[in-house]
């Protein structure tokens, strides 16, 4: 017999999960404010080296604006020349799981001047 006879919902209360959800979505927004307006330049790069974030103090002391940056290879496009081998080993070592803290290293400009910069590096994880 195929005559209807009416419909069964199944509901869960999502209440909890929607105030856990919105209090991280707060939380990742604070995290994203503070990278930004640090007074510290901060990148981050992929697996492969492509540069996924620069702040603010990254574009002020470089010159580059973040637009131009992102989908960048760091090492190859912003690292002086005496550098770039010790930084890529320094980012492989990040992914690698094992940080590193105090590194210098130079930092060149849009304009042609350098920077050095103290680099901590450590693992991005999702």
């Amino acid at each position: 017999n195929d005559e209807v006879t009416g419909v069964i919902g199944v509901g869960q209360d999502i209440t909890q999960i929607r105030e856990i959800t919105k209090e991280q979505e707060r939380v990742a927004d604070d995290l994203s404010r503070l990278i930004e307006s640090a007074n510290a330049p901060i990148f981050g790069v992929d697996l492969n080296g492509m540069v996924t974030e620069w702040n603010r103090k990254a574009a002020e002391i470089s010159g580059f604006p973040k637009q131009e940056t992102l989908g960048v290879n760091l090492v190859q496009s912003f690292i002086e020349p005496d550098y770039k081998k010790s930084v890529e080993e320094v980012l492989q070592d990040a992914i690698a799981g094992r940080e590193t803290a105090n590194f210098e290293f130079v930092l060149k400009s849009k304009f042609g001047r350098t920077f050095t910069v103290l680099l901590n590096a450590t693992t991005r994880q999702i």
